[in-house]
């Protein structure tokens, strides 16, 4: 294999525009003198960077994009690919990765008008060694071909385009976004750069610009501290992002790519429209306007001002009738009416009119459109008007491994999915209103629920709610967590969980609401917020908290095991798709070797009951696939006796298990414990630790071994957190918990 003897360079790894530079030029340097040494000339053929070479934006991990590109005469081709062959070892000796073509100007032309991907490359193409003359032939013929053949290129464009978005979700507010791939990120330049390129609208503006370097910038430091080509920023790496980028912290980051991810989306947005109308015959010329609303009015499929709206003294109330009328007619607002309308908007009165509440409350019942249109109002500073506690919200990152959106945006998509829920309450105008101000209270010290209750109240209030409303969207903010976290870690059996869930909630309305509010809060967060068994869990506490609200009587549900039939033989094991029962003799030890079990197959144990009566245990788990998939129902039932009977080695093999893993948690796990009901004569140790296989076996061995009689378990699992209830008999003793504690703890803490 031939050798170069000109070295590869050292590329820096540095972060900005000079470390890019420097890098692209120490690569044309180097590829230079490998063309020069291989035989190229400068008549008739020309090494052609394109991507990120050919624009001089070299990451430190970039792979290299290469044309060989001749001229197209007799046996040019046949020596080109000679020429290639004896390069291309060379670069690859020299471990970058590399895509690469040899080519004619002609077959270059041809290809770019059947693959996209290589049209919007000429359109960068720079020269690197070689015939400088069949480039700039070649760039002039793939610039005009681009724009005579634009009008079925862009289209297609835009359905690649689209895809990518539908794949990689908004940059401005992911948590772990593709920096290069997402909605707003780098790729969307180079979509504009072509948009630009056909004529139709302009190019990348200042703006854009500034955004797209800080992009790239953090994609640099990325390459830099994972030492790879990786385009996705993960929550583990922020810091040391963060610190290569000079950053105050790993929150900046994410302050940082959300704001320009904002401004290309935005510029992105308006350049297709702008294709829109260029592309649509119809259009061109027709001044036609459709009244959407009082002073609102649709033009060239966009939303704009009607002339007698455009006054030195604009109606406060303006700027939310033209989103809530643009929301229900899922049409955009004009670049134009936005700039005017953040320029000259005025302050809103307090309390606010009647017309303002019932825009802004339209606005947020009007389902998917409103996300779009909310952002781009919250791009000229009309959100902030409206609530200036939005300023402290918008792009705030969330620490739950569960969540996949910012703060700001958690927020718009649970008023969006509470509006599909509007039909299951009586007040669907709080009820998306919640949706918008549940986590009002995030980034401020202390629960968020708490510290947003009084924030929910006051924005409430400012909008001139009356004051029952008022109480109700307050209460609602500091109890949406009341019920998700109770059927999930509580016992539901127990007529306290009822009664104190009852108590709380107070009447049926508001249970309503708290109960579609539960439902839009998990399917903005995330697919790990909710499940079937928890859904189902939640709707049970609701049927018996509403019964209780309705009778004021408080009587305890009949518990699933209890309702087994007596089986013949013993043990007696039924495994379904998502819950598992074993009826055995009643002895300590049941649940260590059902979960261990259970954890041996990788099943995720999300509730567990169990009721003794004549020397009989009954035991009911719910239960769910950790990776997804089939279970294999006859082996984990196999598995099951043998384990009851003790002739499964169920520590053994989880310890074996737990060996090959690593568990690492920089917080430890608590223990909190909860006062023993009267009704079931039941004491609640609540532990809160990182998810680790077997945990569950461990901890219930350990209460077992402790002398602790464990009557039931709840098991809510959020990420990479566990909240595990267990209800114990009886009440215990000061010293009794500080010994059952301290051996829990134990258990919980990965070795």
């Amino acid at each position: 294999m031939t050798q170069p003897s000109a070295p590869a360079p050292v590329l820096s790894t540095g972060a900005g525009a000079d470390a890019r530079a420097e890098r692209s030029a120490a690569l044309d340097g180097w590829l230079s003198k490998v063309y020069a040494e291989a035989g190229g000339g400068t008549d008739g053929l020309a090494l052609v960077a394109v991507g990120g070479l050919g624009r001089r934006e070299c990451a430190p991990r970039s792979d290299l994009d290469l044309v060989l590109l001749h001229s197209g005469e007799p046996g040019a081709e046949a020596a080109a690919d000679e020429l290639g062959t004896r390069m291309w070892y060379q670069i690859w000796d020299a471990r970058y990765a590399l895509d690469h073509s040899t080519r004619s100007p002609e077959q270059a032309l041809a290809l770019a008008r059947e693959d996209l991907k290589v049209a919007l490359g000429l359109l960068d193409a720079r020269l690197v060694a070689g015939d400088g003359a069949l480039l700039a032939g070649l760039h002039t013929a793939a610039v005009a071909q681009w724009r005579r053949e634009a009008r079925h290129l862009l289209p297609a464009l835009r359905a690649l385009t689209q895809a990518r978005w539908a794949a990689h979700g908004e940059l401005a507010f992911l948590l772990e976004g593709d920096v290069k791939e997402s909605r707003g990120g780098l790729r969307d330049v180079g979509v504009l750069r072509g948009i630009g390129f056909a004529g139709v609208a302009d190019g990348p503006r200042p703006p854009v610009r500034g955004a797209y370097r800080t992009l790239l910038d953090v994609r640099d430091a990325l390459h830099a501290v994972r030492g790879r080509r990786v385009d996705r920023l993960l929550a583990q790496d922020r810091d040391e992002v963060a610190e290569l980028l000079d950053l105050g912290d790993r929150d900046e980051v994410l302050r940082r790519i959300a704001e320009a991810a904002r401004t290309i989306a935005y510029a992105s947005d308006d350049a297709w429209r702008a294709v829109e109308r260029w592309s649509s015959p119809g259009t061109r010329g027709h001044t036609e306007r459709r009244p959407l609303a009082r002073d609102v009015v649709e033009q060239h499929g966009e939303v704009v001002l009607a002339r007698a709206a455009v006054t030195p003294r604009p109606d406060p109330t303006l700027p939310l009738r033209v989103a809530a009328a643009a929301a229900r007619a899922e049409l955009p607002i004009a670049h134009a009416t936005l700039e005017w309308l953040g320029g000259f908007a005025a302050p809103m009165p307090q309390p606010w009119p009647a017309p303002a509440r019932d825009a802004l409350l339209t606005l947020l019942g009007s389902g998917p459109a409103m996300i779009s249109i909310w952002e781009a109002c919250d791009r000229y500073g009309l959100v902030v008007n409206w609530l200036p506690e939005w300023a402290r919200v918008r792009s705030l990152p969330q620490h739950s491994p569960v969540h996949l959106f910012t703060v700001d945006r958690h927020l718009v998509e649970t008023a969006r999915h509470a509006a599909k829920l509007s039909r299951d309450v009586d007040r669907p105008d709080l009820l998306v209103l919640c949706g918008l101000l549940h986590d009002v209270g995030k980034g401020l010290p202390g629960d968020h629920s708490t510290v947003g209750a009084p924030i929910a109240a006051d924005i409430a209030s400012r909008l001139g709610l009356p004051a029952a409303d008022v109480a109700l969207v307050e209460k609602v903010v500091r109890l949406h967590l009341l019920l998700p976290d109770t059927a999930t870690r509580r016992d539901l059996s127990d007529p306290r969980t009822i009664g104190t869930v009852a108590a709380a909630v107070g009447d049926a309305s508001t249970l309503a609401v708290l109960h579609a509010l539960a439902r839009a809060d998990a399917a903005a967060t995330g697919p790990g917020a909710w499940s079937d068994w928890k859904g189902r869990l939640i709707a049970e506490l609701v049927r018996h908290v509403d019964r209780a609200l309705d009778t004021g009587v408080v009587a305890p549900p009949p518990s699933p095991a209890a309702a087994l039939p007596e089986p013949e033989k013993l043990p007696a094991v039924l495994v379904e798709t998502d819950a598992v029962s074993v009826t055995a003799q009643d002895r300590r030890g049941l649940l260590a070797a059902v979960a261990g079990c259970l954890s041996l197959h990788r099943l995720d144990v999300v509730t567990a009951d169990t009721v003794s009566s004549g020397g009989l245990a009954r035991m009911v788990c719910a239960v769910q696939p950790r990776y997804g998939g089939e279970i294999d129902r006859e082996a984990i039932a196999s598995d099951l006796r043998r384990a009851v009977l003790g002739e499964l080695p169920v520590a053994e093999r989880l310890a074996a298990r737990e060996r090959s893993a690593r568990h690492r948690s920089a917080v430890p796990p608590r223990v909190v414990w909860q006062p023993a009901s009267a009704a079931t004569a039941a004491t609640v140790l609540e532990l809160r630790a990182s998810d680790t296989p077997g945990l569950l076996f461990r901890v219930a061995r350990t209460l077992e071994d402790v002398g602790a009689d464990v009557r039931s378990a709840r098991i809510s699992t959020l990420g990479g957190e566990v909240v595990d209830a267990f209800y114990l008999a009886g009440e215990l003793s000061e010293d009794d918990r500080a010994r059952v504690q301290d051996a829990v703890l134990l258990a919980a803490t990965p070795t």
